[in-house]
């Protein structure tokens, strides 16, 4: 095997290899042998299929994948071989027509000089579970089972109001003709607040004027910024029923029982999980801006930022869509706007791996399972989403990744200066 590197910039460096053409050649002929033996072609017998056949069926597919593997193989032995830590993925293309040749471009990971934790200030949060959080829960769920009925009496906070409502100024209505029609729970905020807080009080049918000071950024233009009269009538109003917390109701979120104590501690279990996760990203981000902060002047695989934005910014496109809206086409420089963040996502990442291959941290199976654990617990069929898991290596990778940083960190936090700042649960999950 022949390996050259050399470095075409700070951080970047191109390797040039090749691959030996007879462990090619002997690993192609071992694979077809393997296939002959099971193939089954119309006109053949099982394991009685000419070798010349074999290979004009399955030659080019096993060449195209033993190839990829000897490349892989050949690059990480030579990273190995040349101490060399990648930073991202190597880009690997043919040395001109040759089959056997091959030039790999990648970046490296920066020199961070010594990286003392010790130093660092990091504030450590830590939050309970209460019984008061617990009967909150309890309110919000019998909120999700409300219903409605209608009532003949004027408004009130909390009641759920349907109606009509037309603007206008000087010669200027909204709309042209008509009245627009809303829906809306009263103190939800949905509708421009001198609006929602002169609907509690109206009653059916009854026509109100409101004067109403439109803000500058309003969507029409010719209300923005100005005072205007609003006409608004109600044309239902309905009060919310909430369901009694009884056996059917505490049944209906799957307690077996109907039992309030089993209801309340399946409860308590799932604010924990959901407090344990809201305090491990309180910590990530704390850690993380001591990290980037302190190791700001360290310069970065500049293709690797560029990857880590583009990747922000087609979530933020995904996201988009899945909220109903068409995003559009983005401009080709749009993930610019993402660089900055993406940096600092870049830097933290690389610190943290650092501070993990210097300090020779290791993946905790236990942590692992009980992680995987919390997850699938969140599902109806715990047990289908932890065979799931186990049954896909990228979904596993990504388990395992996400488990190694929460250690490091954990790891960090342990040895840096901190200061414990007690959170109420909400204060906590808001974060």
């Amino acid at each position: 095997m022949q390996v050259s590197v050399e470095s075409t910039g700070n951080l970047e460096r191109r390797m040039n290899f090749s691959l030996p053409a007879e462990q090619v050649e002997s690993s192609v002929s071992g694979r077809l042998r393997e296939i002959a033996r099971t193939a089954r072609i119309k006109g053949f017998r099982p394991g009685k299929v000419p070798p010349k056949v074999i290979e004009q069926r399955f030659g080019e597919q096993v060449k195209a994948e033993v190839l990829g593997g000897l490349v892989r193989q050949t690059f990480d032995s030579a990273i190995r071989e040349h101490d060399l830590r990648v930073a991202g993925s190597p880009r690997i293309d043919r040395a001109g027509d040759s089959e056997l040749e091959f030039i790999a471009t990648f970046e490296v990971v920066p020199d961070f000089g010594d990286i003392d934790v010790t130093k660092l200030q990091v504030t450590r949060h830590t939050a309970e579970v209460t019984d008061a959080d617990i009967d909150q829960m309890i309110e919000n769920l019998r909120l999700q089972r409300r219903t409605f009925n209608p009532v003949t009496r004027a408004a009130k906070e909390g009641d759920l109001v349907a109606g009509s409502l037309w603007t206008r100024l000087g010669d200027f209505r909204q709309p042209a003709e008509g009245a627009e029609q809303f829906s809306t729970l009263i103190g939800s905020g949905q509708l421009l607040p001198a609006v929602e807080n002169a609907l509690a009080g109206l009653e059916q049918g009854v026509e109100a004027v409101l004067d109403v000071a439109f803000p500058e950024n309003w969507r029409q233009a010719e209300l923005a910024g100005k005072t205007a009269q609003v006409h608004v009538t109600l044309s239902r109003i309905a009060e919310q029923v909430l369901p009694e917390v009884d056996a059917a109701f505490i049944k209906s979120f799957g307690v077996k029982s109907g039992e309030m104590d089993k209801f309340r501690e399946d409860i308590r279990t799932n604010l924990e999980r959901e407090l344990k996760g809201a305090l491990m990203n309180r910590l990530r981000r704390e850690v993380g801006e001591q990290l980037v902060n302190t190791w700001a002047h360290v310069e970065l695989p500049p293709r690797l930022v560029e990857a880590e934005a583009r990747a922000m910014l087609a979530q933020q496109v995904e996201q988009i869509r899945r909220s109903g809206r068409d995003p559009g086409q983005p401009p080709a420089d749009a993930h610019e706007q993402f660089l900055e963040p993406a940096r600092k996502r870049v830097l933290a990442g690389l610190l943290v791996g650092e501070v993990a291959r210097r300090h020779e941290l290791r993946l905790d199976p236990k942590r692992v399972n009980e992680t995987l654990r919390l997850i699938a617990s969140t599902y109806e069929e715990p047990e289908q989403v932890i065979e799931m898991y186990r049954n896909d290596p990228q979904l596993m990778q990504g388990l395992q990744a996400r488990v190694m940083e929460e250690q490091v960190i954990d790891w960090i936090s342990e040895r840096a200066q901190h200061t414990e700042v007690a959170l109420s649960f909400q204060e906590a999950i808001r974060g």
